[in-house]
């Protein structure tokens, strides 16, 4: 069971995607580090969050096996380059992560915990996940991975500055503690050992993540340096752990390269301090694992014979490897481990490639799909392919060729997928949230970053007499005229996808709203009927529609009147197809970034429902994009008429607008503003109403320089302060205030249903001429009041707003839409 399992854990890790080859010298580094039998775990909050730099040392200088476990995918994160929000902001970052670990070299894993936002603390953070559930996650990951050593990136107290990170430290340290202990979290056991960290240290750093001596703490230090040149690489530790680091695009996280030396500090937490060195007192050779003088013998030779200009003088010496860890305790962390860089080498010695492309990015369960598979050996050494087990055949494919050097063998060949195959939905997006945590039922899969390949094939050679099989996912290939060859992950997809334009509805009175339904076919020939699913009351018209599709991809738009029920409340609204398969609610949508795999999910087909006692008086609106978002939609659900403002918009009279809404961090990233911001400014003096929503400022990682010396008609900075609770109470400053009052009574029922916080990023050191209009604070701390700031201009009106409107409008928050349609009003009539 324990062997079968590693395999499973292996095969997950390391198979998904097409690899980079590896250089001669990288392979020399590879074949070295079979020579290290030691493993370091790295643990943190979210994606971004590691050390990059101790990172690369680790994997690329002393040869450990590293892993960097982030309990969240930083789901509640911003998103500095488009619209993404939740869950499909962690779809971006883990594969930003991903890409990272691919530069800097160690494994990748994550727990359950849904990044739910900015926390102000441990308990709160630990409270929301569930103690129990992710700190067995924990234990789950040094059971599994069983490290020598445990690496936090942040104490476990408000230094963190941050409540995941310090949750992240303090959980590490407990499941240190338990992690042995086989009455703790016993029904692991059916996967996994107890095991015993030697120790668990803290990466600590100084004020600004500047890894100074700490002169805080009282508890044993070890300095380490990090910062070396790889002669093998030609680049420095820290040139690597730049470009790593630049991977978080998302976050907006590129950094310069560090070309200097630099030392960080280990400061000892639990078990057995280390006197100079991080591995001290741990065994990192052979020696640890039963009978393998062999092995450690053959590998010492692969190093000492080793020939830059011909890696595929190696094969022979590897094969032997191979095959003396065959005879080894498979159930051995390491013999596994071993096992799985001794095929990557022997691969990449041989200049071996070989994939499976089928001939279209998508198919559905039951669909016959051509594949071409390819195979070619760049080398002189003999390799030979005899057998080929794909998904969906009914048989294994025999044969006995050789693959001539610099030959491309390749073989068409058609399977039909399995009727019962499941659909390429992230394994941790198939259940709800349910609260602070995603529901995962399969032990084996938490701490995985991606799905196992559900469609694959291995593929058998025979190097030195000694078959070796590998098993390869499927995956789409294609030619791009700019980019070149690319890859795409091979997607199952359900038949027919229905995607409701709108994400939200918004009612203000009982007229009736068209819906649109955009039908997608994933394979030809679908025909049925679609129909909406809404609360009681509601009621749409026609009752049903009939669509036919007769082209795979074919595209078709239904549209239904939805008139709503009585009295006000909210609801969604849910497309149902159904075919001669039955009935199916799935959406389609896709995350594509030029940096990272396209990502395609398939949630439920369905939108949120609003009716709400709502006026607005502002009828043309013009918006300015920022970083990305949602508001304008909310805006055209409001019925305004929203214009776009590019800079041939701007150009115009601007006086034809009511209002004027800035995009979040749109004063960070919008160069062209510089250029239009005395313009903006006139057309608030003239009679305009103005409104910016938040930038980043006060140190923030995500602060760019501001475009403007000034956002406003009159001086304010802005802070890194936030309310983290979604709930708190929001007290009113300036009761007979307009924004309060008209065209909407704002009242405490209208701050009731938000979710994720109130506000980032609060206006402070404001100038006399503003007025605050709330003061809000998480509990324990002091009333903040830079929320939302107003002043009037001439004869206009402009106002800052941290509060987050991005987040609220897209999910149908009823308080939200008319607290925002009043500040778009004000001064109209």
């Amino acid at each position: 069971m324990l062997r079968s399992f590693f395999l499973f854990f292996l095969i997950f890790s390391t198979a998904l995607g097409q690899v980079k080859p590896l250089s001669s010298s990288e392979l020399f580094l590879g074949i070295k580090k079979l020579n290290v039998c030691a493993s370091v775990l790295h643990v943190a909050a979210h994606p971004d969050d590691e050390n990059t730099l101790l990172l690369t040392y680790l994997a690329k200088d002393r040869l450990v096996r590293t892993g960097y476990l982030s309990l969240t995918r930083g789901d509640g994160g911003q998103n500095l380059i488009g619209p993404e929000q939740g869950e499909y902001v962690g779809i971006i970052r883990t594969q930003e992560l991903l890409a990272a670990r691919k530069i800097d070299g160690p494994d990748q894993f994550f727990s359950r915990a849904y990044d739910f936002g900015f926390s102000k603390s441990t308990d709160e953070a630990v409270r929301l996940w569930g103690k129990e559930k992710v700190l067995g996650d924990v234990v789950w990951m040094i059971r599994k991975y069983r490290p020598d050593v445990v690496i936090t990136r942040f104490p476990p107290d408000a230094r963190a500055g941050h409540g995941h990170h310090s949750a992240s430290a303090f959980l590490a340290e407990e499941a240190f503690k338990i992690s042995d202990d086989p009455t703790q979290y016993p029904e692991q056991l059916a996967f996994v050992k107890p095991w015993k960290a030697k120790r668990i240290v803290w990466n600590s750093y100084s004020p600004g993540f500047q890894n100074n001596k700490p002169s805080v703490e009282k508890l044993p230090f070890i300095p380490i340096e990090i910062g070396l040149f790889n002669s093998y690489l030609g680049k420095s530790y820290g040139e690597i752990a730049a470009e790593s680091r630049s991977q978080h695009k998302s976050q907006g996280f590129g950094v310069p390269a560090n070309r200097t030396l630099r030392i960080d500090y280990l400061l000892h937490k639990n078990g057995e301090p280390a006197q100079k060195d991080l591995l001290d007192g741990i065994d990192a050779t052979w020696k640890r694992v039963e009978n393998s003088d062999k092995v450690a013998e053959l590998i010492n030779v692969a190093i000492n014979t080793y020939k830059i200009s011909q890696p595929s003088a190696s094969v022979p010496v590897l094969v032997q490897i191979y095959q003396e860890l065959a005879k080894l305790d498979a159930n051995d962390v390491y013999v596994i481990a071993k096992k799985q860089e001794v095929e990557t080498l022997i691969v990449n010695c041989l200049g071996l490639w070989f994939e499976t492309n089928p001939a279209q990015f998508s198919a559905v369960a039951g669909e016959r799909t051509e594949l071409k598979i390819s195979a070619v050996s760049r080398s002189e050494v003999a390799v030979k392919l005899t057998k080929l087990t794909v998904s969906g055949a009914v048989r294994d494919t025999i044969m006995d060729v050789a693959l001539k050097q610099n030959e491309q063998f390749n073989l068409p060949f058609v399977v039909t997928i399995a009727r019962d195959q499941k659909i390429t939905q992230p394994y941790w997006l198939e259940k709800p949230i349910d609260k602070g945590i995603f529901q995962i039922d399969d032990q084996r899969l938490i701490g995985q970053p991606e799905n196992v390949p559900g469609l694959y094939t291995d593929f058998t050679f025979v190097v030195e007499n000694q078959p070796i099989t590998i098993r390869k996912p499927w995956i789409y290939k294609s030619v791009d005229p700019v980019d070149g060859e690319l890859y795409r992950p091979f997607e199952v997809r359900p038949a027919v996808t229905a995607n409701i334009t709108e994400k939200v509805y918004v009612f203000a009175d009982n007229t009736p709203k068209t819906v649109e339904v955009l039908l997608k076919a994933n394979q030809a020939n679908c025909a049925g009927e679609l129909r909406l699913e809404t609360p009681e009351g509601w009621k749409t018209a026609p009752a049903t529609v009939s669509f036919e599709l007769k082209e795979k991809y074919a595209e078709q738009r239904l549209s239904f009147k939805l008139t709503p029920a009585a009295g006000f409340g909210d609801g969604r609204i849910r497309a149902i197809v159904k075919t001669q398969n039955g009935e199916t609610s799935r959406s389609l949508r896709s995350v594509e970034y030029k940096h990272i795999p396209t990502q395609t999910l398939f949630p439920l087909a369905e939108s949120k429902l609003t009716k709400l006692d709502i006026k607005v008086k502002a009828k043309r609106v013009g918006y300015i994009s920022g970083a990305g978002d949602e508001v304008p939609a909310g805006l055209r659900q409001m019925g305004c008429a929203v214009t776009m403002l590019d800079e041939a918009e701007l150009s115009k009279n601007l006086a034809v607008y009511d209002a004027i809404v800035v995009g979040i961090r749109a004063y960070n990233t919008e160069e062209r503003l510089v250029f239009y911001q005395e313009k903006l400014m006139e057309y608030v003096k003239n009679g305009g109403t103005m409104v910016v929503q938040y930038v980043t400022g006060g140190g923030s990682f995500l602060s760019n320089v501001l475009k403007v010396k000034q956002m406003g008609p009159y001086p304010f900075a802005v802070s890194r302060e936030r309310v983290t609770e979604e709930d708190a109470k929001m007290t009113v400053l300036e009761a007979t205030h307009p924004i309060l009052n008209y065209p909407n009574k704002i009242t405490d029922a209208d701050f009731g249903g938000w979710v994720q916080e109130r506000g980032i990023y609060f206006a402070q050191d404001w100038d006399k001429n503003y007025v605050p209009i709330f003061a809000c604070n998480d509990t324990n701390e002091a009333p903040k009041s830079g929320s939302l700031i107003y002043t009037a201009y001439g004869k206009g009106h402009f106002m800052y707003t941290g509060l987050a409107f991005f987040r609220q409008l897209p999910n149908g928050v009823s308080g939200a839409y008319r607290l925002f349609a009043n500040m778009i009003s004000v001064g109209k009539k």
